[in-house]
């Protein structure tokens, strides 16, 4: 019997859709879900959720109802994840990040070696830029596959889109070599390959950053521009700042700055991180001060973990033994999270509101 779903739960956004195909992928258990962002002015599935969509079936040879533009209601049953490369084409600027929510974590079962070429947008709002994705998301799910390999071919701006990355991963927890899903969460569970334990921040190691515009933005030094802001910003910090200026061949033109800043506790897994998108309009200046400011609030927070990092590494927790992490803001996004993934594997997580602290039960 497939798994129920609301989409109008807490924030009722895309996120209920995308957390849930990609759980149901790797647990074998049939979902659907109706009133899918039924608050939105545009509800229904947008095409991000549509490719998503695609993409899985390509891995898996799910069985869907409802996988149309608009749609208020989807149902989806998956088959087996098997070893092959994808390729997705977005179409627009619809966010690369957002369709490996998806995509990505039942890449890491398949059974043999997996790569994703994604064509899409690599800087957009309302979703992690491909920077984010790259240094601050996936050096923490490294203990379930050391073998993740991402590399940025291109930039894409709003509206065109057109940039693109390669993802090869290959496997080190293969869904083929247990007898079925319980078996090898069992195994996770007890073998615990993330066992991330962020509570306390330590000490502020080093700030790192990318700043990015399009070619034709670089007789007007952009990129530089939003670096030396940022750094300017960060350096009241009294520790390392690095920031990269680079220029690339775009469809559309645009610009981005995307900080991270390194902990001493965890080097790999204890990183802030914070970012700021360029505008028709807004200067270069403000770009980079924008991204500095949000990254220096995270840092004053004492915690370890953002408050996007923390709803995108829910999922990764659920398969652990002693995970444990305090963000800086509990957001609506993260509670609706935890409302997917204990409908596909029952009750995970305990949340203390006042102290920001989610561990597993």
């Amino acid at each position: 019997m497939a798994i129920k779903l609301s989409g109008e739960h807490g924030e009722g956004g895309g996120s209920i859709v995308r957390v849930a195909l990609a759980l149901s992928t790797i647990t074998g258990k049939a979902f659907e879900v109706d009133n899918i962002r039924k608050g939105r002015p545009k509800p229904g599935l947008k095409a991000q959720h549509l490719y998503c969509i695609k993409a899985l079936q390509a891995l898996c040879s799910a069985e869907v109802e409802g996988a149309s533009l608009g749609s208020s209601y989807l149902k989806y049953n998956p088959g087996k994840i098997s070893a092959k490369t994808i390729k997705v084409d977005i179409g627009t600027a619809g966010s690369i990040a957002l369709l490996l929510q998806s995509v990505l974590p039942p890449c890491l079962f398949a059974d043999g070696n997996i790569k994703l070429e994604i064509t899409g947008g690599t800087s957009g709002k309302w979703a992690a830029p491909f920077d984010y994705f790259n240094n601050v998301f996936v050096p923490i799910i490294k203990g379930f596959c050391e073998k993740i390999d991402v590399k940025l071919i291109r930039r894409g701006y709003y509206p065109k889109g057109q940039g693109k990355i390669e993802l090869k991963i290959k496997p080190e927890y293969k869904l083929s070599d247990f007898s079925d899903f319980n078996e090898l969460y069992s195994h996770l569970k007890q073998k615990d390959p993330l066992n991330i334990n962020l509570i306390e921040q330590g000490e502020l190691v080093k700030i790192e950053g990318i700043s990015h515009a399009s070619l034709s933005l670089e007789m007007a030094d952009v990129a530089e521009r939003q670096a030396r802001t940022a750094k300017l910003e960060l350096t009241k910090l009294g520790c390392p700042v690095n920031i990269q200026a680079e220029y690339c061949d775009t469809a559309s033109i645009g610009s981005g700055i995307t900080l991270w800043a390194a902990f001493s506790k965890d080097y790999e897994q204890a990183r802030l991180g914070a970012d700021a998108l360029g505008e028709p309009g807004k200067k270069a200046e403000v770009v980079g001060e924008e991204a500095a400011k949000k990254l220096i609030k995270e840092i004053e927070s004492k915690a370890p973990v953002d408050k996007h990092l923390a709803d995108q590494i829910l999922l990764f927790m659920a398969f652990t033994k002693n995970s444990k992490i305090k963000v800086s803001e509990l957001t609506n996004h993260c509670r609706t999270n935890i409302y997917v993934i204990e409908e596909f594997l029952g009750k995970v997580f305990k949340v203390d509101e006042e102290e920001k602290i989610i561990s597993l039960v």
